[in-house]
């Protein structure tokens, strides 16, 4: 009995429940969406793919601000080389002792730049205007100038030129330490000679070294990037989304020369240093700490005892370097410069390339898995604290003892390299700057010294064969140089 009553309750309720659903339905229809919380959910919160730039305006994914601001300042760089072989002719020799030359034949060679300044600076690689007779620059608006080439830096593969003029467009300096994996950037350049091209990518990773620079003391800590790039790219502008210049677009990684995914770039604020140091003192003041470094890996984190892999091992220690001044030994590891941890020798080196000689850095290092602090006061390259000005002589020319990498690039057992050219017998005579000096009169040269004791001698009146050859280049060239 009770269960009968039981059972007659609950279908009453169910009977109830039934007719109020469908009085309520009748009465609030239901709207025509399928999913009301999902709907709800983004009526109520701001959400915001990762990583997509906002524009000024608010709207999501939009590079046209950062490209404008750009795109107006990226220029078209033409270089000419004119690159005359020598042939050597027995007969000819024989009779008139002299060599029979062709004509000097131009090669052109295209890349991009970016005016960094309205007076007219502009950065590029270089590698686009190494050995360059002439140098034309295009600007967006089609106005062209030619360029002269303040200063290089072989070591970080940029280079500074000038066109005269004022009120030029030009993209700011931005930090590229703030950069992140994953941010959005934009490529703007020339590839294959189609003017004022942007492409879009992000940043994939940082610190890459990929030793391509051929000079021994290169500082390699490439941004690698997926945004587009192609020959003619080089030299380019990498920027932020806010148009700020992060980083000068220098190589690429490619099984046939086109791009493949990957793209590099000279990072920022290692070019904004290269900059003021040309402009300053008219070459670049490398400062070193005087180390012989590798990166810490599994294996010799064990070799040494050392508790975690981070940082960069000290294998060899200068001889009166600023390192050994300061009391770092071998066996040390390098964890942080002024503060920044460093955790490849890539992030080392473009640490310390920010600084220059006399400056002093707190490196912090481990030894025997405790931490310890120095102030190491930077050196130049010769182990002194000092600025390094390049020697000039009375032909106004600069000139620097060449590395046993180049001579082996260049397939030359001696020679000594012209860092820079002012007016004087040289210049007048058609060489150029980066021109290396082989022999003079049919001597065989080997120091700077030797070059510049040979060219002051000279009485006025008289007259040298210099015989030579430019980098990358396969001609030997020979120039009478007359006093």
């Amino acid at each position: 009995m009770n269960t009968k009553k039981t059972l007659g309750t609950f279908l009453i309720a169910m009977a109830g429940a039934v007719v109020g659903i469908i009085l309520y339905a009748a009465v609030f229809p239901a709207e025509k969406q399928t999913h009301p919380l999902v709907w709800q959910q983004y009526d109520t919160q701001s959400v915001s793919l990762a990583n997509y730039p906002a524009s000024f305006e608010g709207s999501n994914l939009d590079f046209t601000i950062a490209a404008e601001k750009s795109v107006h300042a990226v220029v078209h760089v033409k270089n000419t080389k004119f690159q005359r072989q020598r042939y050597t002719n027995p007969f000819y020799e024989f009779f008139y002792g002299d060599i029979y030359r062709n004509e000097p034949t131009p090669i052109v060679g295209i890349g991009s730049g970016v005016i960094v300044s309205p007076d007219g600076y502009i950065v590029t690689n270089n590698h686009v205007v190494e050995g360059a007779d002439d140098i034309e620059v295009t600007l967006n608006d089609k106005r062209v100038f030619k360029a002269e080439i303040i200063g290089t830096d072989p070591s970080t593969d940029i280079a500074l030129l000038k066109i005269k003029g004022e009120d030029f467009p030009f993209i700011p300096f931005g930090d590229s330490d703030n950069l992140k994996l994953g941010e959005w950037v934009l490529a703007v350049g020339n590839p294959f000679n189609l003017t004022s091209t942007v492409t879009a990518g992000i940043v994939s990773a940082k610190g890459r070294n990929l030793g391509i620079l051929p000079d021994n003391y290169r500082v390699e800590s490439f941004i690698q990037t997926d945004a587009a790039l192609n020959r003619g790219n080089s030299g380019g502008a990498l920027v932020n989304t806010r148009g700020e210049l992060v980083g000068i677009n220098t190589a690429i990684i490619s099984p046939n020369g086109a791009y493949a995914g990957n793209s590099f770039a000279v990072p920022v604020n290692i070019v904004k240093k290269i900059v003021a140091d040309i402009i300053e003192f008219g070459s670049v003041q490398r400062a070193v700490l005087g180390v012989t470094i590798t990166d810490v890996t599994d294996e010799l984190a064990k070799e040494n005892d050392l508790e975690s892999i981070e940082g960069v091992y000290i294998s060899g220690v200068a001889e009166n370097g600023a390192a050994q001044e300061a009391g770092i030994e071998p066996g040390d590891v390098i964890i942080s410069i002024n503060g920044v941890k460093v955790n490849s020798v890539s992030e080392l080196q473009e640490q310390v390339s920010r600084y220059r000689p006399k400056d002093k850095v707190d490196v912090v290092i481990k030894r025997n898995n405790r931490e310890k602090q120095f102030e190491v006061v930077l050196r130049n390259m010769e182990g002194e604290a000092r600025y390094v000005t390049a020697e000039t002589n009375v032909l106004g020319a600069k000139f620097r003892d060449i590395d046993r990498n180049l001579k082996n690039r260049l397939q030359i057992d001696n020679g000594v390299q012209i860092t820079e050219l002012g007016e004087g017998a040289l210049l007048d005579a058609g060489i150029k700057n980066n021109f290396v000096i082989t022999s003079i009169d049919g001597e065989p040269v080997e120091s700077a010294a030797q070059v510049k004791n040979i060219l002051a001698r000279q009485p006025k009146g008289s007259s040298v064969e210099i015989e030579g050859i430019y980098p990358g280049g396969r001609y030997i060239y020979v120039y009478v140089v007359k006093f």
